[in-house]
C-alpha cells in the first residue's frame, strides 16, 4: 500500500495504531463514510497524509465511473463539456456523473466526501484549482483528477486542459479592426477570472499593435452570462452617438446575446449599426439573428482531452510523472454575420 517501492511500506494497521483508531475507521475515512467524527477524520486525513499513504492504482482500475463538476449547470456551455468526456467515457465502456458544486475558483467542501465514496475511475473538474487538502484527498484514495481550464491558473502540479485565450481576444479584435472600425468596446468575464484578463490583454494588445488608443470607458468586465452582457452594453451604448462605440467584443457568446438584446432594445441594428463578435462558438452561435460572428474555444475537444488525461493518470507512474501538465488547444475566428465593414469604409 504504497507508492514508491523504495519507500518502507505503511499498513493501514499501522495507520490505525498512529492515529489511536480502530481499522475499520481508518475504512471509514477513507471511503469517504459520514460516520467519522469531524475531529478524528481531520487527524486521520493528516496522519494520511504526513505517511504518504497512497492506494495502489489498481485498487481502482475496475471503476465505471467519469465524474465532471461544475460550479453551475449552464446549459450551452456545460452540454459541450458533457459531450466531450460522455464521448471518452463511451470509448472506455464507462458512464459519466455531473456534479453541481461551490464557485467558479474550487468545489464546496461537501462535494469531496461524495466523490470519495463514489470512487470513480477519475474526475474532471471545470474549476480554477482544487484546495490542497481536496488534491491529497483524492490522491491518498488513487482517484486521479485534471481541470477544465478555462478559468484560471491552476497551482503547480495539477493536471490541466486549457485554451489560447488571449490568441482568441486577438482575433476578434484584428477582425473588427480590419472591417474600419476604431471605436471599438470590450466587455469581457469576471475580473477574478484568468481567461476574462487574457481575452481582455488580446483585445488591447490588438488596438496597441493597430495604434489604436484602448479607451477604458468602453472596458467591461461581465458575468458571461445574457442579462449580465445586456446590462453592460446598455452602459456602453446608451450614449450620444460620438460616444457610441461601432462594434463589441463579448468576452462569451450568451453575453454577445446580451448585446444583440440592447442593441435592439436601443433602436440599433446589427451588424448595421453595431458589429458584434463572441467568443466560445456554441450551438446558439449559429441560431441567433443574425448569425454570430465568434472565437471558436474548442470545448468538447477540451472535455475530451482531460477524460482522457485522467484515465492516463490511473497509473501511479503516470500520475507522478505528469507534474505540471498542461494542454493550450488552439482558438479560430468564425465569421459570420454579425459583423460587417464599418458604415463608408
Amino acid at each position: 500500500m504504497t507508492i514508491d517501492s523504495t519507500e518502507p511500506r505503511v499498513t493501514l494497521a499501522e495507520l490505525a495504531v498512529e492515529a489511536g483508531v480502530s481499522l475499520s475507521t481508518i475504512s471509514k475515512v477513507l471511503n469517504g463514510r459520514s460516520d467519522v467524527a469531524a475531529r478524528t477524520r481531520t487527524r486521520v486525513e493528516q496522519i494520511l497524509e504526513s505517511n504518504g499513504y497512497r492506494r495502489r492504482g489498481g485498487d481502482n482500475r475496475d471503476a465505471t465511473l467519469l465524474e465532471v463538476v461544475f460550479h453551475e449547470l449552464e446549459s450551452a456551455w456545460s452540454m459541450e463539456i458533457i459531450k466531450g468526456v460522455e464521448r471518452v467515457a463511451r470509448e472506455n465502456g464507462m458512464s459519466v456523473v455531473v456534479t453541481e458544486s461551490g464557485s467558479r475558483h474550487a468545489p464546496g467542501p461537501e462535494w469531496i466526501s461524495g466523490v470519495l465514496r463514489r470512487r470513480p475511475a477519475g474526475v474532471v473538474l471545470v474549476f480554477s484549482d482544487l484546495a490542497e487538502e481536496h488534491r491529497e484527498q483524492l490522491r491518498s484514495r488513487a482517484i486521479p483528477f485534471a481541470i477544465i481550464d478555462p478559468a484560471g491558473d491552476p497551482s503547480p502540479g495539477v493536471p490541466s486542459v486549457g485554451s489560447a485565450n488571449w490568441s482568441g481576444g486577438v482575433m476578434a479584435t484584428r477582425h473588427l479592426i480590419e472591417l474600419g472600425h476604431t471605436r471599438i468596446a470590450a466587455i469581457t468575464g469576471p475580473e477574478d477570472m484568468m481567461c476574462s484578463l487574457a481575452r481582455l490583454d488580446g483585445f488591447r494588445s490588438a488596438l496597441s499593435q493597430a495604434g489604436l488608443p484602448v479607451d477604458e470607458s468602453l472596458v467591461r468586465f461581465g458575468d458571461f452570462h445574457v442579462d449580465g452582457g445586456r446590462e453592460r452594453a446598455l452602459e456602453i451604448l446608451d450614449v450620444p452617438v460620438d460616444r457610441r462605440p461601432t462594434a463589441i467584443f463579448a468576452g462569451s457568446d450568451l453575453q454577445a446575446l446580451g448585446v444583440f438584446d440592447a442593441a435592439r432594445m436601443l433602436g440599433l441594428k446589427v451588424p448595421d449599426d453595431l458589429s458584434v463578435v463572441g467568443y466560445d462558438d456554441v450551438p446558439v452561435a449559429r441560431w441567433a439573428s443574425p448569425r454570430l460572428t465568434t472565437v471558436h474555444q474548442p470545448l468538447q475537444r477540451m472535455a475530451e482531452e482531460t477524460a482522457r488525461l485522467v484515465l492516463r493518470l490511473r497509473d501511479v507512474a503516470a500520475a507522478e510523472a505528469a507534474g505540471d501538465t498542461r494542454i493550450d488547444l488552439a482558438t479560430h475566428l468564425v465569421v459570420r454575420d454579425s459583423t460587417a465593414p464599418l458604415s463608408g469604409h
